[in-house]
């Protein structure tokens, strides 16, 4: 699967294609843990159970994000909708750290209860089971939501997957716990395992957070990213006598790059222009759902030779060098 192979409109309807399968076995899953839970009375899967209302939560916030970021400009949204995506990435995150601070509660409060119930070993069995089917369905499904978050450059796509992943790993940890509480009998286990389950969540919060408010405030692209746009533009140095002031950002899947361009005096209006859309054309092979502006101007040393052999710029690499 490759951006370069599928275009901007199929690649939305894979992306609100995928979110769908998130939302559909997130609810199933939801199901699943908070009967089986209650049946059994352990604090653990009902804390998984609370998890997945998230992940679930997540995922319906995440579809409905995808669909609308995929909606052409408008004249209230001339950039686009791609901040939709963002957004999305942002509450998600926001989401999972009230999903820790429920389980955490839960935790807490068996712990004062000494933990002294037991369970009943057959239905201590099942959730062991439902446990091993969560964590196996949402590698499956998490897997599947970040190859096409990567492919797609889709924050929404891309949290809702850690959302996922992160569930896999508590899965496993509650599986582990209510095994050793079958082996043991320790029912205290249960509790410090959903504490566990909680730590790990707050973690993939604080990640979450991180970067799709990184988005929303609208902070450069990572450096090796904008090194490799720096190299693009240099592979055509011969033909200008400079640039200037890249910037770029980010708005859900869209990238945004602008830059001033600096041409000879004596290279015509329509020489440039040339120039400017070949430059354009290079850099959305390597970033498609990029929207690029460069700004033309003349170069004023004074000179007549242009690009890598400008002496205006000999000059002030032999001064660098000295």
């Amino acid at each position: 699967m490759n951006t370069t192979t599928m275009d901007k409109e199929a690649l939305d309807h894979l992306k609100e294609k995928t979110a769908r399968i998130s939302v559909i076995s997130n609810s199933c899953l939801v199901l699943l843990k908070f009967i089986v839970g209650f049946a059994v009375g352990s604090v653990s899967i009902i804390s998984e159970a609370i998890h997945s209302s998230m992940d679930l939560l997540a995922a319906i916030i995440a579809f409905f994000s995808v669909r609308k970021s995929a909606e052409p400009p408008d004249a209230a949204h001339s950039f686009g909708h791609g901040k939709f995506e963002d957004i999305s990435g942002f509450i998600e995150a926001l989401l999972i750290f009230v999903a820790a601070i429920l389980i955490i509660r839960e935790a807490i409060v068996k712990l004062l209860g000494g933990g002294s119930e037991h369970f009943s070993p057959n239905l201590l069995y099942i959730g062991i089971v439902i446990m091993g089917i969560s964590a196996l369905a949402n590698w499956v499904v998490s897997n599947r939501l970040m190859k096409v978050a990567k492919t797609s450059e889709s924050i929404a796509l891309e949290s809702d997957a850690w959302h996922l992943k992160t569930d896999v790993y508590t899965s496993i940890g509650v599986f582990i716990g209510l095994i050793l509480i079958q082996l043991t009998k320790i029912t205290l286990f249960d509790p410090l395992i959903a504490i566990g389950v909680a730590i790990v969540i707050i973690k993939a919060a604080y990640d979450l957070t991180k970067k799709s408010s990184s988005d929303l405030l609208d902070h450069s692209l990572p450096q090796k990213v904008e090194q490799r746009i720096k190299k693009i533009i240099c592979e055509h140095a011969v033909d200008y006598a400079g640039f200037h002031d890249l910037k770029t950002r980010r708005s859900g899947p869209e990238i945004f790059i602008d830059f001033h361009l600096v041409m000879p005096g004596k290279v015509s209006v329509e020489q440039s222009h040339d120039l400017a859309d070949h430059l354009e054309l290079d850099l959305k092979v390597e970033f498609p759902r990029s929207n690029i502006t460069i700004h033309i101007e003349p170069c004023n040393e004074g000179c007549t030779r242009c690009g890598s052999f400008c002496t205006y710029f000999e000059k002030e690499r032999s001064q660098d060098d000295s």
